[in-house]
């Protein structure tokens, strides 16, 4: 945090967001504060300002799609019942991170030329965003319990934080693979 509060370092920009700044003072040996947004380069005066209006149309247009593709699989894959394992939300939210972990590592690793700048906004955040939920996690979660199934519940509390982390991982792993980029934590090993 910034002087005053200010999430970007008083510079009066509201919040460190694509395009933002890292606030806090920090910065290069410029002057110029570090960008938290890796497609931004702040030695640029043209991506220094924050245009907020592509960004969060970027963001609604995904979220719409994402969100529909989640209500669609709810559709073709109903809960059965009060106490029944929510398998849609579980799934939902295994393909969605595996699917962000492909997109981290084609967009911040894999490219020869850098993406256009609204594609992780669009995609990650807005249909990634809006095809995964941990609100209908939570409410699931909430429901097992009210149903008196507390095993049930923390079993999908587990698998959820489990299969959530482990879809991220797998699905940068597989995609640096099939890339051809190092994957991380192989580097200085020996086949």
């Amino acid at each position: 945090m910034g002087a005053g509060g200010d999430l970007d370092g008083g510079h009066g920009h509201g919040h460190g967001g694509e395009g933002g700044y890292s606030g806090g003072g920090y910065g290069d040996a410029d002057g110029v504060a570090e960008a938290i947004d890796p497609d931004v380069d702040l030695h640029v005066p043209g991506q220094r300002a924050e245009r907020p209006g592509p960004v969060l149309a970027a963001i609604a247009a995904g979220g719409a799609l994402g969100a529909s593709a989640r209500y669609g699989a709810s559709l073709v894959w109903p809960a059965a019942g009060a106490g029944a394992f929510p398998w849609t939300t579980l799934w939902t939210n295994v393909i969605g991170c595996a699917l962000i972990g492909v997109l981290m590592v084609l967009i911040s690793e894999g490219g020869r030329t850098a993406p256009h700048p609204l594609v992780r906004p669009f995609a990650g955040v807005g249909v990634l965003g809006g095809f995964t939920t941990f609100s209908t996690y939570a409410v699931d979660f909430s429901r097992l319990l009210d149903a008196g199934e507390a095993e049930r519940a923390l079993a999908y509390a587990g698998l959820t934080v489990v299969g959530a982390l482990g879809a991220v991982w797998a699905g940068a792993a597989v995609t640096r693979l099939a890339t051809g980029l190092p994957v991380r934590g192989r580097q200085g090993r020996r086949a």
